[in-house]
Parts: structure tokens; sequence; C-alpha cells
């Protein structure tokens, strides 16, 4: 006789059929046939090496091997039914934590933060801001959301938003503004352009996009982090860029313009969760985000050409 558990299916099958009195009635609650409850009873009666039913006129009644096994097996049901509910109550009553950039925090999240609670009243949703140091595997964080290119790592379920689009911005408090407004972009290439260390990329990968050649670009002011960028390009500082939805707010009040309007990087906004911790929540507000960035994309191009 063999001294390993018998198979989880099996179990599962006796378990509903003692506690039922009926196969029948364990085979709709188990959403399987009458015949695969009968097979998986069979199963565990020859696994144990005892009669766990014997005939009773046209039914079936417990032995004494039965009403011991259904009595440690309804128990043991029981508590796992128990710590599965508590658990996923406590899923559902924990925040979802989102990492994402501070700029993209700033200046995309949290203006659309009021519809996305509107629209998704049962997300609990808790904001962690960061640059450069968020990574979704780590304790505490459920997902993150960030601008990045393919090819995605293994472990990760990526849900791509939408195809990031850059572009030059300045402000009309800019005293290069009335010169370059109606410019072609390379006048670009004999600006000292604003930019940020934590995305070195972008001003060359702009250029290329425009047929302009990236070693003739200049660089002037640094700055660490893209909000501060931003922040100096509406101060009038210079000639910035930047990821459209970033400052689509500060385009309609008329902030920034963006005379040469935006193109598309390889990169994609995408929401990322490790595989080991699916949660409905992240697919649900991974299409939430879709929705709301298609809807801005297919509003009008503010200031640009």
């Amino acid at each position: 006789m063999s001294h390993d558990l018998p198979p989880l299916n099996a179990l599962r099958a006796f378990e509903a059929t003692a506690r039922l009195n009926s196969v029948s009635q364990a085979a709709e609650q188990l959403h399987v046939t009458h015949g695969a409850v009968s097979r998986q009873l069979k199963v565990l009666e020859e696994h144990l090496g005892v009669s766990l039913f014997a005939k009773d006129g046209r039914g079936l009644k417990l032995t004494d091997a039965g009403m011991r096994l259904r009595d440690a097996s309804g128990e043991a049901f029981d508590r796992l039914r128990s710590v599965c509910a508590e658990l996923t109550q406590s899923t559902a009553d924990a925040p979802f934590v989102l990492g994402c950039s501070g700029s993209l925090l700033a200046r995309w999240f949290i203006p659309r933060l009021g519809r996305l609670n509107a629209d998704l009243p049962d997300l609990r949703l808790h904001l962690s801001a960061g640059e450069g140091d968020l990574d979704p595997r780590r304790p505490g964080l459920d997902a993150l959301l960030l601008f990045a290119e393919p090819p995605w790592p293994a472990d990760m379920q990526v849900y791509e938003l939408a195809a990031e689009r850059i572009g030059p911005v300045m402000s009309p408090l800019f005293n290069g503004y009335q010169r370059l407004q109606s410019a072609p972009a390379s006048a670009l290439l004999d600006e000292p352009l604003l930019h940020t260390t934590s995305r070195p990329q972008a001003w060359p990968s702009w250029a290329q996009q425009n047929a302009l050649d990236a070693k003739a670009l200049k660089l002037g002011q640094g700055f660490e982090h893209l909000y501060y960028l931003l922040e100096a390009a509406v101060a009038g500082l210079g000639v910035a860029i930047a990821p459209e939805p970033l400052v689509t707010e500060d385009l309609k009040a008329g902030r920034l313009v963006a005379p040469w309007g935006f193109c598309e990087t390889p990169a994609q906004l995408a929401l990322w969760l490790p595989k080991r911790a699916a949660d409905g929540r992240a697919r649900q507000l991974a299409q939430w985000l879709k929705n709301e960035l298609r809807q801005s994309d297919h509003s009008p191009r503010l200031n640009s050409k």
C-alpha cells in the first residue's frame, strides 16, 4: 500500500461525494460528468487499498474507512477553502502599488487621477515615484509604468500601451521663440539644446528621425531628470526634448509649444509586472491606460505642425 497522498482530483471527488451523499450532485458541483467522479472514486480506493463506499439499495453508503476519510478530508478542504478566501480577500483589500518616474507621475498621471478613480472605483491605487531605481520585482511594488524598448525580460508580463512619441518643445517666454517658431527643424542644430542625463539618446533619436546629423547637435544645459528639464523649458531657458504625453497639459495651456511636432521612437510606454505575480487589477489598469492614451492621441495636435 502506498504511503503517498492520493491524487488531489480523487480526493476532491470523494470529499464532494461524501459531503453531498451523491455522485450526481458531486459531479454537478465539480463541473464534470457522473462517470468522471466514479472513476476518481475507483482510483482513490485502489490507491488506499480499501473500500470507501458500499451499495445501499440504489444508492451508496460510506464504509467505516469512508467515514474516517470523510471527516479528515472534509476538515482539510474546509480549512483550505477558508484560507483561500482569506488570501483572496487580502489581495482584494490591499492597494495596487504602481511605480513610475516622477516626471510621468506629475505631468501625465496626476492630471488624470480623478478620472481614473471615477472609472475604476474598486482599484485602490498607490503611486510610488522614482527615477531609474524602480523594479517591479522588488517587494512592495505590484507593477511599473515606464518608457522602454523591447525585447522585454522573459520574467515580465508586459502590457504595451502606446508607442513613444518625442519632440522639441519651448516656451513663448524663450528669447529665441520668435526666431524659431516658424523655422525648419534644422535650425535647432545651431541651438544649445536643453537635455537630461536620464535620457541621453532622446535628441540623437529625434535628429535621426528628422534626417539630421545627430553629431551636429549642440547640447547646452543638462538636468538630472526629465521633470527638471521640462520645468526649465516652461521657464523659458531653452528648447527641450520630451515625450508627447508629458507635455500635453502644457501644450493645451500654452505654456509650451511644439513647432516641429512629434515622431515615434522604438520605445513603448508599457505596464510591467512579474509573471509570477499575475494580477487581474493590472490587466484592468492597462486597459484604462491604453484607452486614455488613445483618446489623447486622437485629440488635436496643439501648437505642432
